[in-house]
């Protein structure tokens, strides 16, 4: 599935945000745990999330497509989850896969989680380990990948644990591990992290306490609670809305405005990023969601500026990298990315896979053990390049942006993983202006 990105004037319109894919997969989460009968609306409809509606249907809950984003979900309640019949399948979602560890292994059942080959090659020891100090057993692959069997239990000990590295992932795992364990649950953070867990989890019933620690963050969570069943609107996705934002700012004639989106500040990273960089970014407030803040966003063509990113916001920008640096390649003067170490174990090598992205169409940039440093092109990023996406839907995406305002088109090798996190992209970008045809 090749596609090419032909360089256009103007990229203008009015999108309504799609579903937050982090959102969208806890909702479906906790609404198969819960008592009772919960209905969602603006489900994200991409492979992940899809993948994970499958995944909690094989545990025991009733999952049921009812319109377009409309979900049905009757959770097990106290009845609990049982043994799947099926290996759990995630496809290419490393969120799915570790959040619905810590699941599993609240309860005495055993599952076979399996994925494609990227998500057979990201680490899992980073869940595995504490899991396995909370009383669950694996037998995993080796390096601690899929595919991997886990033995939950009724009796799971909750502990207080430090991950190494700054991931939501990992807090959120142990937080629905927690649900089910004995005793309170406590999961610290050198740097803050994104809190749709906790706010999905109140929302729900549960009680999860928070507290500042200096830069940092200490959530817990006490076990043996009941989730019961909501009506659930999963608010807008602010890392695909950075796509079609990006997309106006590095345009000739950029206007486009973004309904809907999700404001938290655990997640709008890019958007103070690109307001450094010079980027003009208008928001008003619209109403509220999931617990979460709405906005409509506008962004026009700007005329960027490189700068040096600052590290305690790589947290809550951790998957918009990819599109940062065709900002930074489009921007003049030199853009520095810091403390970005978990960009090597996202989908693909996301450092490499940036800076390869960059290189081959032209675009001067250094790689780092945990950034990169990118020299802008003061408008004129030359393109005409085939970008090797690794099966990461965000390489794809951002390559595809950059190629609409580059100055020769720009390929990418594989566009069939968009689907997983945004389904609709191709023709948002199409509705905007853009030109993007397949081979």
């Amino acid at each position: 599935m090749m596609w090419t990105s032909h360089p256009v004037n103007k990229i203008t319109g009015t999108l309504r945000a799609p579903g937050d894919k982090s959102c969208s997969h806890r909702a479906l989460i906790l609404g198969g745990l819960a008592t009772g009968t919960s209905e969602i609306s603006g489900l994200l409809e991409g492979e992940d999330v899809l993948n994970t509606g499958r995944v909690m249907a094989a545990l025991g809950a009733d999952v049921e497509r009812v319109g377009t984003g409309a979900w049905r979900v009757t959770g097990v309640g106290s009845a609990g989850l049982h043994s799947p019949s099926v290996d759990l399948d995630f496809g290419n979602s490393g969120t799915g896969s570790r959040l619905m560890l810590g699941v599993v292994a609240g309860y005495p059942i055993e599952a076979r989680f399996i994925g494609d080959a990227s998500l057979s090659g990201r680490p899992m020891g980073r869940v595995l380990d504490p899991l396995e100090q909370m009383g669950a057993t694996y037998k995993a692959s080796k390096g601690k990948t899929l595919p991997l069997t886990l033995t939950g239990k009724a009796d799971l000990a909750g502990i207080s644990y430090q991950p190494p590295h700054a991931s939501a992932q990992v807090k959120s795992c142990l937080l629905l591990a927690g649900l089910n364990a004995n005793g309170v649950t406590e999961v610290g953070e050198k740097r803050i992290t994104r809190d749709h867990s906790e706010r999905m989890l109140r929302g729900f019933g549960a009680e999860v306490s928070s507290r500042r620690e200096g830069a940092g963050n200490v959530v817990s969570i006490r076990g043996g609670q009941t989730l019961i069943a909501q009506e659930t609107i999963v608010p807008g996705d602010p890392s695909s809305g950075a796509f079609l934002a990006a997309a106006a700012m590095i345009s000739d004639q950029g206007g486009v405005v973004i309904e809907g989106l999700m404001s938290n500040e655990t997640r709008d990273g890019f958007y103070r990023a690109a307001s450094l960089m010079g980027a003009h970014v208008g928001a008003e407030d619209v109403g509220d969601a999931a617990g979460e803040r709405l906005i409509d966003m506008s962004f026009e063509s700007a005329d960027l500026k490189g700068t040096e990113i600052p590290v305690d916001l790589v947290p809550s920008m951790i998957d918009e990298f990819p599109i940062l640096a065709v900002l930074a390649a489009h921007a003049s003067g030199v853009t520095v990315v810091k403390g970005a170490e978990e960009l090597r174990v996202k989908e693909s090598d996301r450092i490499k896979a940036v800076v390869n992205m960059l290189r081959v169409n032209g675009v001067e940039v250094e790689e780092t053990q945990d950034g990169f440093i990118v020299q802008g092109c003061a408008g004129a990023i030359p393109g005409g390049g085939l970008v090797e996406t690794h099966h990461d839907h965000r390489i794809a995406m951002s390559a595809l942006v950059m190629g609409t305002a580059s100055q020769k088109p720009i390929s990418i090798d594989d566009a069939s993983m968009i689907a997983t996190s945004y389904p609709d992209f191709m023709a948002h970008m199409a509705e905007l202006g853009a030109d993007l045809r397949s081979a």
